[in-house]
């Protein structure tokens, strides 16, 4: 799977988890904090990238950064800026 994920249309974290939830089908007991993503992303068994276009606003760092953090713990997980 590629998810496509742009900065310029998030905008905040709280809006970026709930596109994550949705579109990775997260279980229900996803918290939408750090945390839990980190847990999520690091379980994910299917082949996945996620591409972070327009990544700047200043909320969206610590997002990317657990994301990074997941890949490089997931064999399944790859995070591309671009």
């Amino acid at each position: 799977m590629r998810l496509i994920l742009d900065g310029a249309r998030l905008r905040y974290p709280s809006r970026a988890h709930r596109v994550l939830a949705r579109k990775l089908r997260f279980p229900a007991w996803y918290g939408r904090n750090l945390d839990a993503l980190y847990d999520c992303l690091t379980d994910l068994h299917e082949d996945t990238e996620l591409v972070l276009v327009n990544w700047t606003a200043p909320g969206l760092q610590m997002l990317r950064r657990v994301m990074e953090d997941a890949a490089a713990e997931n064999p399944h997980l790859t995070v591309a800026v671009e």
